[in-house]
């Protein structure tokens, strides 16, 4: 069969520091669109792609992780929802959706199929409370919310399944207004709890209080004392805190939890860009306090994927829960969506749209 172009994003080589434009570059291969004879691949059209955090370790050569250093030379990879164009796997066929781990091109014939996922559009009641969703909302809204990069199932598992929260705790989040921190701060308002976010703009923090629900938020930057600042909007102390930063923010957070809080180690995007990280001085209070934290990976949950669409999707149909994407188009963008991250320019979940059908 013949070939098609297949234009891909490259990462150069391993970096320090904050990631700029000369570490990756875009190239244009060609590319078979049917699975080789005999193979269990399954040969995708991706649609959306997903800026996330992690991605930046990615970028240093580690062996010492729970992913991959990316390879230089190499296509990006990460999370994204595609459309199947041939399959040899039989879990997938011609037509379908899917969602999980895939490169940073037009097209990907992906071999190792364990993180790939199908998206259950045959299911009745899922189906037709899709159905309802994109009618209702934007299309890329709701993709995002429970596919892409996978926010929405890592704010469930992480708040839910770790901090185990109850009704009048108190709550604060870190990098509220990104794409997990959204979620968490709503599916605790949900639950009736007190809930503060911090961001690092005016036009965040509204987000926060205008947009999501939150009771509180402010604006990390403008505040010179991180534990006085935390102390006045819990005078009584952190039950949980979902953390996405690390660093300063978490110290200071040690000072104010309850006895018996929760911490939910998330992401550390202070850090991520550093070359010598930021010790925590504070970790005393974790004995002190009785605090349990703990730090957790997406994958480890998955098996929780239809609990959580069964929780979300209704909140959603109801109004009850919103979510705010910042998109992209063309795998043009994508280096910069990606190095954005790291700055804050991005408001919500970074997407980068590489076709919509």
């Amino acid at each position: 069969m013949a070939e098609v172009s297949n234009k891909q994003v490259i990462f150069k080589d391993y970096i320090s520091g904050f990631p700029t434009d000369a570490d990756m570059y875009i190239t244009t291969s060609t590319i078979s669109l049917k699975v080789p004879e005999g193979s269990k691949a399954v040969l995708v059209k991706n649609l959306y792609l997903s800026c996330d955090p992690y991605m930046r370790p990615r970028m240093t050569y580690t062996t010492d992780s729970y992913v991959d250093s990316f390879k230089p030379g190499s296509v990006i990879e990460g999370y994204g929802v595609a459309k199947v164009l041939d399959s040899g796997h039989p879990n997938f066929s011609k037509g379908d959706l899917v969602w999980g781990f895939t490169s940073w091109e037009e097209y990907s014939l992906i071999t190792s199929t364990e993180m790939l996922i199908k998206i259950p559009t045959t299911d009745v009641p899922f189906h037709t409370i899709l159905e309802f969703l994109v009618s209702s909302f934007s299309y890329l809204t709701v993709v995002v919310m429970c596919f892409v990069g996978m926010p929405g199932l890592t704010a469930y598992a992480g708040f839910y399944e770790i901090c185990t929260p109850k009704k009048g705790e108190y709550v604060y989040v870190s990098a509220a207004s990104g794409a997990v921190g959204q979620l968490v701060g709503q599916f605790a308002k949900l639950l009736g709890c007190y809930v503060v976010g911090s961001a690092g703009s005016k036009e965040k923090v509204d987000l926060l209080k205008n947009k999501f629900g939150f009771d509180e938020a402010f604006n990390y930057k403008e505040e010179t004392d991180l534990v006085a600042c935390l102390k006045r909007y819990f005078p009584e102390g952190i039950d949980i805190y979902f953390d996405n930063v690390g660093g300063k923010m978490l110290d200071a957070v040690l000072l104010n939890m309850r006895v018996h809080g929760r911490i939910a180690a998330c992401g550390m995007i202070s850090q991520y860009n550093l070359d010598k990280l930021e010790g925590v001085c504070n970790l005393i209070n974790i004995i002190i306090k009785q605090v349990r934290m703990q730090g957790f990976v997406i994958t480890s949950y998955y098996h929780l994927y239809p609990k959580y669409l069964e929780m979300v999707l209704p909140h959603i149909k109801e109004g009850k829960i919103v979510y705010v994407e910042d998109t992209v188009e063309g795998l043009e963008s994508a280096p910069q969506a990606l190095i954005g991250l790291f700055s804050g320019r991005n408001v919500g979940k970074q997407v980068v749209v590489v076709a919509r059908e």
